[in-house]
């Protein structure tokens, strides 16, 4: 068996639980451990039936796209001793090192060529250990150096340094000799820090939860995103009245011919993607002092989990989709994310994000920005307030549905004119809502 791609932009996944142990007899396409991929959790299946007679990786480690994770023998294959397999890796000398003899049971499944493609772009030092991407990145964030990384003794495969090796000397480190900060230089925060920069007492009536991986994830995504961009946020109050009054015109209709129900947020997502057409240096992304024009218009959507935790499905070239398309995907992403039916691909790649504080009753909010993403835009609550009611015989004052946008933007590239025209371009749209539409 090898990790398979989950996705196009998936490069490697993490052991979360073996399923079977060496030596249980399994079924073709049985499940036979699950994994993680940033935030969706998968199960891999068998690709034959036989007996797990080799795990090659353990509970909590990352693997590779592409490796082998387990070898599966024929039921009436002779148990003999299983030689260590590992993908091939390049040597000190640049070379190729061809991986141990795998039993021919075991080989029911090539390894594809994404796999020795992804083991290529395995980083290196100037000496002669080996890094993966994840390794590296966690160093430079916590500010280890080349040479303090080649003392670590690793713990994975080809004495290979893992991510726990990295967070133990992390954790050792902290107790010895704090790191010491520049100064004119704010301290970096990192949530999966296992340093102590802040001690924190736990007497009394308290109780300690462990977070768990999602939550990890996502406060790691929140503090790096706090920490990259410069976050401004605007807001407009938008009458959605007619946008209210022809949704309940519609809806009951709506649902029996289409067997789905409409919600205010698909309407949302098509007011935003007619704003990003008129204001597109919206849809972008920073890199270094570079701006990068986004042509697709990927909506991401943030959505509340039974657990707690936030997940967001992007809805992939949303502006190909008319609004029955956009409730269509909307409900579609929404109910699979709840019951952990996403793939890793769907929730990435997004180009702009959407939440929708008013679910919980909220008027407003100020969110983070998702990134890569420069901007993402808050909805709040539609309320009945009296309002002031223009018209060609004068001002009068009437009940109206009211509601505010808010939106946050990265400063680094979305100055003020930009990002006020845009929400206020958005609350345009909405509050121009045609009660006359047909669906």
């Amino acid at each position: 068996m090898i990790m398979p791609k989950m996705g196009e932009s998936v490069f490697e996944a993490t052991i979360l639980k073996w399923l079977k142990n060496e030596g249980d007899s399994i079924e073709a396409d049985e499940p036979v451990l699950e994994i993680a991929t940033d935030k969706v959790d998968s199960e891999v299946p068998a690709p034959a039936a036989g007996i797990l007679s080799k795990r090659m990786f353990e509970e909590g480690q990352v693997v590779k796209v592409g490796e082998v994770i387990a070898l599966i023998a024929a039921v009436n294959e002779t148990t003999s001793p299983i030689p260590s397999v590992s993908p091939a890796v390049p040597s000190s000398n640049g070379k190729q090192e061809k991986p141990a003899s795998i039993p021919p049971a075991a080989t029911t499944a090539a390894v594809p060529s994404t796999g020795q493609a992804f083991n290529e772009s395995i980083s290196k030092s100037d000496g002669e250990k080996f890094y993966s991407p994840l390794v590296r990145n966690m160093a430079k964030q916590e500010g280890i150096s080349m040479s303090e990384l080649e003392t670590l003794k690793g713990s994975g495969m080809n004495n290979r340094v893992t991510k726990q090796d990295l967070l133990a000397h992390l954790e050792q480190r902290g107790k010895t000799a704090p790191v010491q900060q520049p100064m004119l230089q704010s301290p970096v925060v990192h949530a999966s820090s296992h340093s102590s920069s802040l001690a924190i007492s736990v007497s009394g009536n308290v109780e300690i939860i462990e977070m768990d991986r999602m939550r990890k994830l996502i406060a790691d995504h929140m503090v790096m995103s706090k920490h990259t961009s410069a976050h401004v946020t605007s807001f407009v109050e938008a009458d959605v009245t007619n946008m209210v009054k022809w949704r309940d015109k519609i809806k009951d209709d709506f649902e029996k011919r289409e067997k789905e129900k409409i919600t205010y947020t698909p309407i949302f997502i098509e007011a935003i993607i007619k704003a990003i057409k008129d204001f597109p240096m919206i849809n972008v992304s920073v890199d270094g002092t570079k701006i990068i024009v986004r042509k697709d218009i990927n909506i991401g959507m943030a959505t509340a989990l039974p657990s707690g935790n936030l997940i967001v499905p992007v809805i992939k070239k949303a502006d190909y989709l008319n609004l029955t398309g956009l409730v269509k995907s909307v409900n579609d992403l929404a109910a699979r994310a709840r019951l952990n039916k996403l793939k890793p691909d769907e929730i990435q790649e997004g180009t702009f994000t959407l939440t929708n504080v008013g679910t919980f009753g909220n008027v407003m909010g100020t969110p983070i920005i998702n990134q890569p993403q420069v901007a993402i835009l808050a909805t709040g609550a539609i309320r009945k307030k009296p309002a002031v009611i223009e018209t060609p015989q004068g001002d009068t004052i009437g009940i109206r549905h009211m509601m505010f946008l808010s939106l946050s933007y990265d400063h680094r590239v979305v100055d003020g004119a930009l990002g006020g025209s845009f929400i206020r371009r958005i609350a345009d749209y909405l509050e121009q809502f045609d009660m006359n539409r047909n669906l």
